[in-house]
């Protein structure tokens, strides 16, 4: 068995790694394209003996990846294809019905309220999803909240299916000596109760939320693991609440 995954971008995000590390452990032959963006992912991917395409879309509007697309799976001769985020699963699935794949199915990542991959969630982004949804055998949640977002839309239940992500036990077991060593290497004592929050240092993802959690309690510190255009924003709030220093 032969499948595709194909993804809107492998940039540093939760998608991209969850991707990586789910063809790790996949016990059928893969390759992934991705549409834009072939970021430090694609190389992981690359150094995991995984082929990446990268198709070379140059807008949400690009209708040419379609037909693109379309050739690269015939010439794949891929029994399924598994596209992953919005703009993949829309071209994907499309490009998959007309390659005539047997089985197409989506996995949704994140959604939002209000937005969807950093845009604005409009009337006919919604019905373009909805349309195209049709066209794949199933989509995959991986939280309850986008089971329930999808719901929302108008997804049918029945074609709904909860797959928590996953992560690596063994890479993130308890180290006792390896947690000194990173205690003392950020100057965090050894006993105080720390905080941990990782991801992208972005709006969405809220951690300033955790920055004045963690500054109304005292001697409790805070460990942010990321980077993003919000960083130089959360470091100034912690400033502005007095607990820059932890």
């Amino acid at each position: 068995m032969r499948a595709l995954h194909i993804i809107t971008g492998l940039g540093v995000g939760g998608a991209e790694q969850q991707l990586r590390l789910l063809l790790r452990h996949l016990p059928v032959e893969c390759d992934v394209v991705t549409l834009t963006n072939p970021g430090p992912v694609a190389d992981g991917l690359r150094a995991d003996g995984v082929r990446v395409v990268h198709l070379g879309m140059r807008g949400n509007r690009d209708l040419s990846a379609v037909g693109r697309l379309t050739r690269l799976i015939r010439d794949g001769r891929y029994d399924l294809v598994h596209t992953h985020l919005y703009r993949a699963c829309v071209y994907g699935r499309i490009a998959a019905r007309l390659a005539g794949v047997r089985a197409a199915v989506a996995t949704e990542h994140s959604l939002g309220r209000a937005e969807i991959e950093g845009r604005p969630l409009t009337r006919g982004i919604r019905a373009l999803y909805l349309s195209t949804e049709r066209l794949g055998a199933a989509t995959v949640a991986v939280s309850s909240t986008v089971a329930g977002r999808l719901r929302d839309w108008g997804v049918p239940a029945e074609r709904i299916r909860l797959v928590p992500n996953g992560i690596d036990a063994d890479r993130f077991r308890f180290d006792p000596d390896r947690r000194l060593a990173v205690r003392a290497a950020l100057g965090i004592p050894e006993g105080a109760f720390v905080v941990g929050g990782v991801g992208r240092l972005v709006p969405g993802k809220r951690f300033d939320v955790a920055v004045r959690a963690v500054a109304a309690l005292p001697d409790v510190w805070l460990l942010l693991a990321g980077d993003g255009p919000e960083a130089p924003a959360l470091r100034a709030l912690a400033a502005r609440l007095g607990a820059a220093d932890r």
